[in-house]
């Protein structure tokens, strides 16, 4: 029977525990992938860099945060350097808190997950609007639902993010920007047109009536009852936009939400000439959720965004990369969207 030395055999057990030890200690180590895996959305989005940037038109974008009614608002906004108050710190700003300015707003909210925050699509000034992008104050990224996950198309705090994006144009915005108060419309995506069209549309629209609300592939009817309907059914554009292969989960929610609102206009009063003119819907491009080029998420809601003035802001609804010869079909007999098997 061979032996083996003692000096051999030590060596061999300090060389077990050194790969013992070694294996203990691996699963301690954090990669920077492991890190951000675990923080979530909300986390993810503060990382962030905020300031002061230019946009993709030659405008400044500002990105801050402001406490509206005990949440944290992040919000960027895009203009001319000139239109920005003393306040906001932009380099040429000339404006006074609270002055009343020559451009309008186009305020987006984006879809779960934060994606189009980010992407700021609504960035340039078009129109005679300068764009707003607000992040929603939650832990997913999600409108309405600010802990948590929604169930279906629920957002349990819908009452009080609608308040919140009423409260942050009304009294935070001119204090950083002059801009015209009686020309602010509002492009939702996704999460945000829910709601927007769920919460926000019926609750506070009246407040921004003469203009028009953008529903990029979603939306809900009204979740609460609606507040001085007369004073906006009957002047504000809405103008509803899916694709072919829409989340099957939105294809009954978009015309349920269409038949609410051309009843709601009905009911002040308005033919239906009349609502067609201002209520419009198109589901035409093949794409999936939010995919109006039919390529992708972000470059669909961008292409959309590019086409703003067209669609809500009196022009023909022809959209170079959709193949409907206009967007702006009437909501009257076109209620029952049909989408892809």
């Amino acid at each position: 029977m061979s032996t083996v030395r003692l000096p051999v055999l030590f060596k061999i057990l300090l060389l077990a525990l050194s790969f013992l030890a070694g294996v203990q200690a691996a699963p301690k180590r954090k990669t920077g992938n492991t890190a951000t895996a675990r923080k979530t959305p909300q986390q993810q989005a503060a990382a962030l860099p905020q300031g002061i940037s230019q946009a993709t038109d030659g405008s400044t974008i500002l990105d801050t945060t402001a406490t509206v009614n005990g949440a944290k608002l992040r919000f960027k906004i895009s203009g001319p350097a000139d239109q920005f108050t003393a306040a906001s710190n932009v380099t040429g700003a000339t404006q006074q808190a609270g002055a009343e300015g020559a451009l309008g707003l186009n305020v987006l909210l984006h879809g779960d997950g934060g994606q189009s925050f980010i992407d700021f699509p609504n960035q340039a000034v078009q129109g005679g609007l300068m764009g707003v992008v607000i992040l929603a104050p939650s832990e997913q990224l999600l409108w309405g639902q600010r802990t948590g996950n929604p169930s279906g198309l629920s957002r349990a705090d819908g009452v009080a993010d609608a308040q919140a994006v009423n409260d942050l144009i009304q009294q935070v915005l001119p204090q950083v920007v002059a801009f015209n108060a009686s020309n602010v419309f509002f492009t939702g995506v996704s999460g945000g047109a829910l709601t927007l069209s769920g919460f926000f549309v019926p609750a506070h629209l009246a407040n921004f009536a003469g203009n028009g609300v953008l529903l990029m592939c979603g939306a809900l009817v009204p979740q609460v009852p609606v507040v001085n309907a007369s004073a906006f059914v009957a002047n504000t554009k809405i103008h509803f936009q899916s694709t072919q292969n829409e989340l099957a989960l939105l294809q009954p929610a978009i015309p349920d939400a269409i038949v609410a609102y051309e009843t709601l206009a009905a009911d002040a009063g308005l033919n239906a000439q009349e609502i067609g003119v201002l209520q419009t819907v198109d589901n035409t491009p093949p794409g999936g959720h939010c995919e109006f080029d039919g390529v992708g998420f972000s470059s669909g809601i961008q292409l959309i965004a590019d086409n703003f003035e067209n669609i809500m802001q009196g022009g023909n609804g022809a959209v170079d990369g959709i193949n409907a010869q206009t967007v702006l079909t009437s909501v009257v007999g076109n209620e029952d969207l049909q989408f892809a098997a």
